[in-house]
């Protein structure tokens, strides 16, 4: 079955919401993945994507932090506001689990979430993060393009 570019952008609005409620309650993945269900119409959401983004952040949180960590020039982890981590926790989880999804797309629905959800410029600085962590993490198919 073939699932569609919105179905799966839902997911991941989904996914980051839930990356950042988890981030602020540290409440139990399933407390937070029930509620996601229960207060969100997961009809026309690729489902599977979110719980693998959700539950992959959670599990892989340490290794991914430490993949973006060193394009954070001038701030710690710390520094970093709630939603900007969230999107880029799942952002660089899908660089490194989800070689099916192009680097552009990841990057593009990142920088779209940031515009939405995000603090004023907040989009550009996590832009500036995703294109160097691309870099380090797929390197075959950034000097491809």
């Amino acid at each position: 079955m073939k699932v569609s570019a919105a179905a799966r952008g839902r997911a991941r609005r989904i996914a980051m919401q839930a990356i950042y409620q988890w981030q602020i309650t540290e409440n139990p993945l399933h407390i937070i993945e029930a509620e996601c269900h229960s207060e969100n119409d997961m009809e026309n959401v690729d489902t599977e994507y979110f719980s693998e983004l959700f539950r992959g952040v959670v599990k892989s949180k340490d290794d991914l932090d430490a993949q973006y960590e060193p394009f954070l020039v001038g701030l710690t982890l710390d520094q970093v506001d709630p939603i900007s981590q969230a999107i880029l926790r799942y952002a660089v989880y899908e660089f490194k689990q989800r070689v099916d999804v192009p680097y552009r797309v990841v990057i593009n629905e990142a920088i779209n979430l940031a515009k939405k959800y995000g603090a004023a410029d907040s989009h550009k600085f996590i832009n500036g993060i995703l294109d160097k962590a691309a870099v380090r993490l797929r390197e075959a198919e950034v000097s491809a393009k």
